[in-house]
């Protein structure tokens, strides 16, 4: 009779009671949030003074955006999905947008342990065999996948890799779950809005985004359009790799650059008047 693998036994009970961990912590901070706005609602209501209320709402959803920042933060999958979808001046207030906008490509990293093995099982060979070098640390990581610099052996030129995060498919079917359930709550008692419909075409969006296949044919075909009618403004968009795009891989040639976010402190560290044409043509 083989021995016991406790370690195994241990990896499976804690990977079979993650969602319900997950649901407990969702539902903890989204009706902390809920009833913070809900018993802020009732104090603002006895301030008669508009421009007192105006202040007292922003002080409100500082605190919330604080809140919401740490729960999508802390849970990642797709609460980072949702900061980044929710982090719109048109579609949240400002506090939050501050708050959330920073998230973008700050999830928190899957240990290269994990990676090397998603990469090695999708491309059938060990990374050594494919790779000269392979940065370890990634370059950034977001809700579905992290990118790491790395350069083929033979080849003078860097590529970035592109490895969704393991398990993050059902993860963020769980996260949608309870997301939904809480949207068709505040529907029925509190926004005259059809919620939890959007909440469902996120579902579907997303759904793709699992497919590094599909994501790869789009990047070609934007890339020969752009590259067709948009000669005068030129575009770039990175060369995949066919032979070496999996649903969970995607490896596309690396392209040194500043990320949109941090334009503004280039242009000022570049010296580039701000009210100029270099800056306007960088924000059109």
């Amino acid at each position: 009779m083989p021995p016991f693998d406790f370690k195994e036994i241990q990896d499976k009970l804690s990977h079979s009671l993650r969602p319900w961990q997950r649901s407990f912590q969702f539902w903890v901070r989204a009706v902390d949030i809920y009833t913070g706005y809900k018993a802020f609602q009732v104090r603002v209501s006895f301030v008669k003074d508009v421009q007192k209320q105006e202040a007292m709402w922003e002080q409100q959803h500082e605190l919330a955006a604080q809140k919401i920042y740490a729960m999508c933060s802390e849970l990642g999958g797709f609460f980072l999905k949702i900061a980044q979808i929710v982090g719109k001046p048109d579609l949240a207030p400002a506090a939050w947008v501050r708050r959330l906008v920073t998230l973008c490509d700050q999830a928190p990293a899957t240990p290269f342990e994990a990676v090397q093995l998603v990469l090695e099982r999708e491309l059938g060979r060990s990374i050594g065999d494919i790779f000269e070098s392979f940065d370890v640390n990634p370059l950034g990581s977001a809700s579905i996948a992290q990118v790491h610099r790395a350069r083929f052996r033979g080849d003078n030129s860097d590529v970035v890799v592109k490895v969704q995060h393991p398990g993050v498919q059902d993860l963020m079917m769980t996260d949608i779950r309870n997301v939904q359930a809480f949207a068709y709550y505040l529907q029925k008692t509190d926004i005259m809005f059809d919620l939890l419909s959007v909440t469902k075409e996120m579902e579907k969006q997303i759904g793709y985004e699992f497919d590094f296949k599909r994501e790869g044919d789009a990047m070609e075909r934007i890339r020969q359009f752009l590259y067709k009618n948009n000669k005068k403004y030129p575009v770039v968009v990175p060369r995949l790799l066919h032979d070496m795009v999996t649903r969970k891989v995607l490896v596309m040639e690396y392209i040194d650059g500043t990320p949109i976010l941090n334009l503004g402190d280039e242009i000022a560290k570049r010296g580039i008047n701000p009210g100029g044409k270099i800056a306007a043509a960088a924000k059109q």
